[in-house]
């Protein structure tokens, strides 16, 4: 399955006619949030609209600067992974947006107790697939992708433990924008592909669940 992955769009889409081949020949495409910069639904939806006329399939999670009516265009438009789960090519995906609580006090922040129980619900519908695919908006704590400029980490710490303990393949997420890149939480392969406007990322996930990220600039 080859999976394009974008994330932190913030309403900003300049740079998408740039990879309008790249979402056509995905099998998946994945908004990891902040798909709007503090709007609701009319503006997701036109953000969302040239996407959902190229991708075969897309997937999405709302981010922390989305507000919460935004939730719910997800679900009507049938591409919400938010405490939800959906199967593609015998892959589940499940995942959570928003993120934990911020110092700016953001339209959509959890406590991680509230993640956790997002992350149960949607995982519990597709647990029993042998390949699984998270995604969330917020990376997991004490990584490279979750370090910002001023040297913090800033991830979930329910995240990180939902990872650790239920090891899905791969783990997508965003959140921190210049912690774009790759690591690893236990067995799970984590890619943050930074702010749509510095990139995105193609992953190539096999039946043998080998995982080949590129993480690719305009």
């Amino acid at each position: 399955m080859r999976i394009l992955v974008i994330s932190d769009i913030h309403g900003r889409l300049a740079k998408l006619d740039r990879i309008k081949t790249e979402l056509a020949n995905a099998d998946v495409v994945v908004v990891a949030g902040d798909i709007t910069n503090f709007g609701g639904r009319d503006e997701a939806r036109e953000i969302l609209k040239p996407m959902l006329s190229l991708a075969k399939r897309l997937f999405a999670v709302p981010g922390n600067c989305d507000l919460p009516e935004v939730n719910e265009l997800l679900k009507e438009l049938r591409v919400s992974l938010h405490g939800r789960s959906s199967v593609a090519d015998e892959i589940g995906f499940f995942g959570v947006g928003g993120s934990n609580p911020t110092p700016f006090a953001t339209p959509q922040e959890y406590n991680e107790e509230h993640l956790r129980e997002l992350l149960e619900s949607g995982y519990s519908a597709i647990k029993e697939c042998s390949t699984k695919v998270l995604v969330t908006h917020s990376p997991p704590f004490g990584t490279k992708l979750d370090l910002t400029s001023s040297g913090m980490h800033a991830g979930s710490r329910a995240v990180k433990a939902f990872i650790k303990e239920n090891k899905p393949t791969l783990a997508l997420c965003g959140h921190i924008h210049e912690a774009r890149g790759v690591a690893r939480v236990a067995s799970t392969t984590v890619v943050n592909p930074g702010a749509f406007h510095m990139g995105y990322a193609i992953v190539e996930l096999d039946e043998d669940k080998k995982v080949e990220v590129e993480l690719k600039e305009y």
